[in-house]
C-alpha cells in the first residue's frame, strides 16, 4: 500500500465540538453548502468563508458535562430540501435525566447470572430520553418544529451515536442509527434482541405524517399509526457515526463505523440486506431474520469474540451468531506491535472519497480515530483502506497542531462524496468551550 501525505485547510476555528459535518443547498439558492452542528445544539453553515447561524436548541438539550457523550446526535436534510425546507435533528431532551439500572456493569462468564441481565422498571431506571424531531426552513424565516417522529428512553448515558440521521439514496427513507443502549458490554443484550430500539439501523417513513408523542424503549410498545412507519435493517450495533451511501452501478454501498469495546474498531460495508417491517416483529413476535444486516455485537467485537482478560465474554452468544454476522472490509486494534499501525482509541467517522483532487485516494475508503495512543502522539488519526485489502494505511497529516492534544472528532463530505471535511477538537472534555476546529482534507 502506498504512503499518502495531505494537508489540512482551515474552514472554521473557535467553535465547540462539531458531530455533525453534512452539505446541503438552502431554499431559493443554488449553491451546495457546508453545515455544522455542535455538541451543545448549533447548527451553522458556511457562505463565502462566513459562519452563519442556522438554528439553535441549546435550551432544549439536556445538559452536558465534562466528557459527556450525551447532546446533539443528528441532523439530516430531506432529499427535497431545496424545496421542501424540511430537516430532522435527533437529540437528548433537556430535563429528562432519570436513575441509570446499574452504576457499572463487568460481564463474568464464570457468574451466569451477569450474562442474563433484564432491563426492569424502564419507566423509572433510565438514564435520559432521546427525541426525533421534524422542522421545516422558509426563506426569511427562522426554522419551525412541525412534529415528533420519535421519543426513545435511554439506559444509559453514553452510546448514543453520532451523526446519527441520514436519508437513504435508495428509498429516500429517513435512517436513524441507534447506540446499544450504553456503560460497556451491552449488559441487557439490547442490540441482538429485534424488539429493542438500541443497537439498530432503522428505516423511517417520514412520507406520512403523525406527530407521536409517546415515549419507548421497545417496538412493541410504539403508537398503531407508528409502527407501519419503520422497518429494521441493522443490529447488532454497538455504536456507530451513522450510515453512508456511496452509488456503485445500479446499487449502494453502505458504510458504517462501529466503535469498540476493548479490542478493535472496525469498518463494515454492504449492499443487499433484506428489511424487517417492525408491524412484523410487533405482531408475529418470532420473525425471519435470515437476510437481515448483524453486526455480530455483543457477541463479537469486529470480527473477533467480545473478550475480557480471563477469556471469551459471551461464549454461547458468540457461537449462536457466527454464521448470522457480517464480516469487517478493515478491523484496526487498541494495541498493535506493528511500526507501521497506530494504536487506536474509537473510530468517528467514515467515507469513501470519489473526487480527483487527492489523486493517491480516488476510490478509498477514508476513516479516523478519536486519538493515536502511541505514546509520542497528540493527535487523530486519519488512514484510508479498499474494499477486499483487508488491511490499512495510515494517511500523514502535513499541519502542524501545536503543542496541544487534538483529537479527530469526526469526519464529512458533500453529497458526491469528492471532497472531504475533518472536524477536531484540543480537549477530550466538554468544559473546556470553543476548542474546535473544521477543515477541508486537501492535497
Amino acid at each position: 500500500m502506498k504512503n499518502i501525505c495531505v494537508k489540512l485547510k482551515p474552514l472554521v476555528k473557535g467553535i465547540n465540538r462539531v458531530v455533525v459535518l453534512k452539505t446541503a443547498i438552502l431554499p431559493g439558492e443554488e449553491i451546495e453548502r457546508l453545515f455544522f452542528a455542535t455538541q451543545i445544539g448549533e447548527i451553522f453553515y458556511l457562505k463565502d468563508g462566513d459562519v452563519i447561524p442556522f438554528l439553535d436548541i441549546k435550551d432544549s438539550i439536556i445538559k452536558i458535562d465534562k466528557t459527556e457523550e450525551r447532546g446533539f446526535y443528528g441532523l439530516a436534510f430531506h432529499p427535497n430540501f431545496h424545496y421542501n425546507g424540511l430537516f430532522y435533528l435527533h437529540y437528548g431532551v433537556v430535563g429528562t435525566e432519570g436513575k441509570d439500572p446499574l452504576s457499572s456493569f463487568t460481564p463474568n462468564p464464570d457468574k451466569k447470572e451477569t450474562l442474563n441481565l433484564k432491563w426492569e422498571n424502564r419507566e423509572i431506571n433510565y438514564n435520559h430520553i432521546h427525541t426525533v424531531e421534524e422542522w421545516i426552513y422558509k426563506v426569511d424565516s427562522k426554522p419551525s418544529k412541525r412534529r415528533t417522529l420519535l421519543n426513545i428512553r435511554r439506559p444509559f448515558g453514553n452510546h448514543n451515536g453520532f451523526n446519527s440521521l441520514n436519508f437513504s439514496a435508495e428509498n429516500n427513507r429517513l435512517v436513524l442509527t441507534t447506540g446499544d443502549g450504553g456503560l460497556g458490554y451491552d449488559p441487557f443484550n439490547l442490540s441482538q434482541d429485534i424488539n429493542e430500539i438500541a443497537g439498530k439501523i432503522i428505516e423511517i417513513d417520514v412520507s406520512n405524517f403523525v406527530d407521536n408523542k409517546v415515549v419507548t424503549s421497545r417496538f412493541e410498545e410504539l403508537p398503531n399509526d407508528v409502527i407501519p412507519l419503520l422497518t429494521i435493517i441493522a443490529k447488532g450495533v454497538r455504536n456507530i457515526s451513522g450510515i453512508i451511501y456511496q452509488k456503485l452501478s445500479n446499487h449502494y454501498i453502505k458504510y458504517i463505523a462501529n466503535v469498540g469495546q476493548r479490542l478493535v474498531e472496525s469498518v463494515y460495508a454492504f449492499i443487499h440486506y433484506q428489511q424487517v417491517p417492525v408491524r412484523e416483529v410487533v405482531n408475529e413476535g418470532e420473525v425471519n431474520q435470515s437476510g437481515l444486516i448483524n453486526f455480530g455485537w455483543r457477541g463479537w467485537e469486529g470480527d473477533f469474540p467480545t473478550t475480557l482478560e480471563k477469556g471469551i465474554t459471551y461464549y454461547n452468544e458468540a457461537l449462536e451468531i457466527l454464521p448470522k454476522q457480517i464480516s469487517s472490509i478493515v478491523s484496526y486494534f487498541h494495541e498493535d506491535k506493528r511500526e507501521d499501525k497506530f494504536l487506536g482509541t474509537a473510530i468517528t467517522g467514515v467515507r469513501p472519497y470519489l473526487g480527483n483532487e487527492i489523486n493517491d485516494l480516488t476510490g478509498t475508503i477514508i476513516f479516523s480515530d478519536l486519538k493515536n495512543k502511541k505514546e509520542d502522539s497528540k493527535k487523530g488519526v486519519l488512514a484510508y483502506t479498499k474494499l477486499g485489502m483487508n488491511d490499512y494505511e495510515v494517511i500523514d497529516v502535513d499541519y502542524d497542531f501545536g503543542e496541544e492534544d487534538t483529537y479527530f472528532v469526526g469526519l464529512g463530505s458533500n453529497r458526491e462524496h469528492t471532497k472531504l471535511f475533518l472536524t477536531t477538537y484540543t480537549t477530550n472534555t466538554m468544559k473546556d468551550k470553543n476548542k474546535g476546529a473544521i477543515f477541508k482534507i486537501t492535497n
